[in-house]
């Protein structure tokens, strides 16, 4: 009678010969009378199963921290915002250094006083005459007669001297500019007797008229060329032609 309750339960763990190792494990436990030791061959795998949701981040590991990476590459510029509100007005600031513009114009106040001054001297010196050179001096003269002071003072005026003649060709030039009497830059106002250049320096040529310079009533302190190119000792205050000088 045992015989036949067993059968059935043979005959279940001789059908489970094919199962997996997991169902003989299943069927031993089942059965208790065959044991489920036969070898079998193993099926082709199964498809991969789908991947499961994502789990949630975990805590940050206890391990060192590495080091920050490189900055990324810069973003493009973003619009222009809108303008901000104005700032409260600042305090009043020092007053600047005006030292050097006042320099400046000083400059050219002095510049435009010089060019004042030349244009005055070029003025005159057109009054004069074509005048005559000689060697590396230039004679000119405007007509005018005066006293021996306002000659001198005319030909400073224009940055020259009273014409002076050191030789007989320097003589002659100032006699043909003049074509009358004519004060030249000599005098012995210095010492009586002593004639010298208006310039400094004692005479290195002369063209005294016969008996003189003379020093007549005892007031001729001048000299002036005459018309022949003659020399003769005048009063300073007397009127003669102007005749100046210039450097050729």
């Amino acid at each position: 009678m045992l015989l036949f309750l067993s059968l059935p339960v043979l005959l279940l763990c001789v059908g489970a010969v094919s199962c997996s190792e997991n169902a003989c494990e299943c069927a031993q436990k089942a059965c208790s009378v065959v044991t489920c030791g036969i070898p079998v061959t193993n099926g082709t795998p199964g498809r991969d199963g789908r991947d499961g949701p994502k789990g949630e981040k975990g805590e940050p590991g206890q391990g060192l921290r590495g080091l920050q990476g490189p900055p990324g590459k810069q973003g493009p510029p973003g619009n222009t915002g809108l303008p901000g509100i104005p700032g409260p007005r600042g305090q009043k600031g020092d007053h600047g250094d005006s030292s050097v513009a006042e320099m400046k114009l000083a400059n050219l106040e002095r510049e435009v006083r010089s060019l004042k001054s030349e244009l005055d001297r070029v003025k005159k010196l057109q009054s004069f005459s074509l005048g005559r050179k000689s060697g590396k001096k230039f004679y000119v003269t405007n007509g005018e007669k005066a006293p021996f002071s306002k000659v001198k003072a005319l030909c400073a005026e224009l940055q020259a001297t009273v014409a002076a003649p050191k030789n007989e060709e320097e003589n002659k030039a100032i006699q043909d500019v003049a074509k009358d009497t004519a004060f030249l830059g000599i005098t012995d106002e210095v010492t009586e007797g002593q004639f010298v250049y208006v310039t400094g320096g004692r005479l290195a040529y002369s063209n005294w008229k016969k008996d003189e310079p003379n020093n007549h009533g005892s007031g001729e302190d001048c000299v002036v060329l005459l018309i022949d190119g003659l020399w003769n000792d005048i009063s300073c205050t007397s009127s003669f032609l102007a005749v100046c000088e210039f450097s050729a």
